[in-house]
């Protein structure tokens, strides 16, 4: 299974909406016949790329998968079907299907004879598909919130210089991280001040085919300037601005945009900003399933307020600023009862140029891994596609 799951990584970045799902055959006599996982969305499961390598050996033998075979037929058959074809014997899960329109895979193995085990190394390979999971649990997309600050949390200077606090290496580590989501998100606020790309630069592919992620813009005011860099091709851009802009600064958005990014009307929050909870719908039904939140604190203590951070990378560099901006900005906290809790999944300082790289998460219950499907998922949002 541990195999399987360190397959599963290789399609972080090109199977969403799909989830990422490794699988490893074993024949009849328990020996390694074939390997598989889903390498992009359209394309074959991992369980049928798994069979396809075994051939005629996977006969009486083991299938072992992260993710529940699927039993529905989509734009390709469903896994559980395939598996009984071959005749496995067989099947052996981590982690169950919460979606209503693909769970069932294990039911319909079982009527067919074959044996079955799941919660198989459930929790590592449930952290593997953490964005896929949390988003067909929830309906929205998973956040990580990446930052790069001092070691007394400054973002820049007092003058507002930023360039660069984190190492090289560390903003080489960024461009993997976006190269793993399906959305880059920042503030107006960090585009006026930074001018920064948001693409996936200097990668060289060896992980997989990297896939440019959507660069959202949340610029209230239309304040996006024709010369923008998120403008340029590299990527699709989408800016989300105040569905009640004055007609003239709209017709002067379109204008300046001239066709190169979309443009996506939101509500307001009571706050004042663009209403978080519209943006993540938004983003959830055009197939965004993972997000990395990289702009300003604005934005940043924004999601925090909202419930809406579920995963924390910071960059902290062995520097000293004294003054200047924080990394997070107001986030609904008074009073330290009503801090946000962080657990801490690792900290590293290898390969980080000096810099010190800490993966946290709020410590908040994840929900558990469950055998039965989730209930009340939206009917016309494309969960998980074949």
């Amino acid at each position: 299974m541990r195999r399987a799951i360190d397959l599963a990584a290789r399609g972080l970045g090109t199977t969403s909406p799909n989830p990422v799902v490794g699988s490893v055959v074993l024949d009849a006599h328990g020996d390694v016949v074939g390997e598989g996982f889903h390498e992009v969305a359209g394309g074959p499961h991992a369980e049928v790329a798994a069979l396809r390598a075994a051939g005629d050996r996977a006969r009486g033998g083991t299938a072992i998968v992260t993710l529940e075979p699927c039993a529905h037929t989509g734009r390709t058959g469903p896994c559980a079907q395939a598996l009984i074809d071959a005749g496995i014997a067989r099947v052996c899960y981590a982690v169950s299907d919460p979606t209503p329109n693909a769970s069932g895979g294990a039911a319909m193995l079982r009527a067919a004879g074959v044996e079955v085990h799941s919660g198989v190394l459930a929790a590592e390979a449930a952290r593997g598909n953490e964005a896929w999971l949390t988003a067909a649990r929830l309906g929205r997309p998973f956040t990580t919130w990446k930052y790069a600050a001092t070691l007394d949390g400054r973002i820049a200077a007092a003058d507002g210089t930023s360039r660069w606090i984190s190492s090289a290496a560390s903003r080489a580590d960024v461009h993997r991280l976006r190269a793993r989501v399906d959305a880059v998100v920042a503030g107006s606020g960090t585009l006026l001040a930074d001018d920064p790309h948001l693409a996936v630069r200097g990668t060289d592919g060896t992980d997989g085919p990297v896939r440019q992620p959507l660069r959202v813009v949340v610029d209230t005011h239309a304040r996006i300037p024709a010369g923008a860099r998120v403008l340029d091709d590299a990527a699709p851009t989408l800016v989300a601005v105040a569905d009640d802009l004055p007609a003239a600064t709209a017709r002067a958005l379109a204008d300046r945009l001239a066709g190169r990014a979309e443009i996506l009307p939101l509500p307001r929050a009571a706050a004042g900003g663009l209403d978080l909870d519209a943006l993540n719908k938004a983003l959830y039904a055009r197939g965004v399933r993972s997000v990395l939140l990289e702009g300003g604190p604005t934005l940043a203590g924004a999601y925090a307020a909202a419930g809406l951070v579920d995963k924390v990378v910071a960059y902290l560099a062995p520097v000293l600023l004294g003054a200047g901006p924080t990394a997070l900005g107001p986030a609904g906290i008074s009073t330290i009862a009503d801090a946000l809790r962080l657990t801490v999944d690792d900290t590293e300082t290898d390969g980080f140029g000096g810099d010190i790289r800490i993966t946290a998460r709020p410590a908040r219950p994840a929900p558990p891994p469950s055998d039965e499907p989730v209930a009340n998922q939206p009917a016309a949002q494309p969960v998980k596609e074949s």
